[in-house]
């Protein structure tokens, strides 16, 4: 991303800051489709935020409420592992609510460890000192399964954009490296990963800002 356009992010991240009440955080989610780029521009904004408004910025994951494999394979949804309700949504749910109304309270959250693509509990923690949140992951502008409860507790929600063919030979890298034989990621990628692009996309008209990754 462009130094300038990266700026201009980190302006609107702290104006939303500056106009969120003392007695709550500030959560900004961003959201997009598998491979889309939303962790790339998290890991850009972090730092330059951190300069901005200094250590008061935190980072949970929506990823860190994936199920564990056990519970998938109990439940016999493994083989969908990433669709909406391979996740704790009311996990998640909960712990956003928590990091926006818990202030001066450490809150610990899982991370997601993607070597072992498992969760870590209490892995991230967001700081008693925390004044800004940042949360990405594919179902945040989602209305169904329970989903719906995430958008209301962001101040704004935005929205990564890639080209469908760019975003598919990035997930089909990414599976590959972490360990899929090349047919078997090609696969994953059209048979899993493309109709939760699909459920991801219809949020699009409900973000604040789209971005173009």
């Amino acid at each position: 991303m462009k130094p300038d356009a990266l700026g201009g992010l980190v302006d609107r991240a702290a104006d939303l800051v500056a106009h969120t009440p003392s007695d709550q955080r500030c959560l900004l989610g961003v959201v997009g489709a598998p491979g889309g780029g939303k962790s790339t521009l998290v890991e850009a904004l972090l730092p330059a935020l951190a300069a901005r408004l200094g250590d008061v910025v935190a980072h949970v994951p929506m990823d860190g409420f994936h199920l564990a494999d056990d519970q998938l394979d109990r439940l016999g949804r493994r083989e969908r592992k990433g669709a909406p309700d391979t996740f704790d949504i009311d996990g998640y749910a909960a712990a956003l609510f928590r990091c926006r109304h818990d202030v001066g309270h450490d809150v610990f959250v899982p991370g997601f460890e993607r070597s072992l693509e498992q969760p870590i509990a209490a892995a991230r923690v967001v700081a008693a000192s925390a004044r800004l949140v940042l949360t990405e992951g594919n179902y945040l502008l989602h209305d169904a399964d329970g989903w719906d409860q995430v958008h209301p507790l962001l101040a704004e929600c935005w929205y990564v954009d890639l080209a469908d063919d760019v975003r598919r030979q990035r997930l089909v890298a990414r599976h590959v490296l972490f360990g899929k034989a090349p047919d078997e990621a090609v696969a994953w990628v059209e048979t899993v990963d493309e109709p939760n692009a699909r459920l991801v996309a219809d949020g699009r008209a409900r973000a604040d800002l789209v971005i173009a990754s």
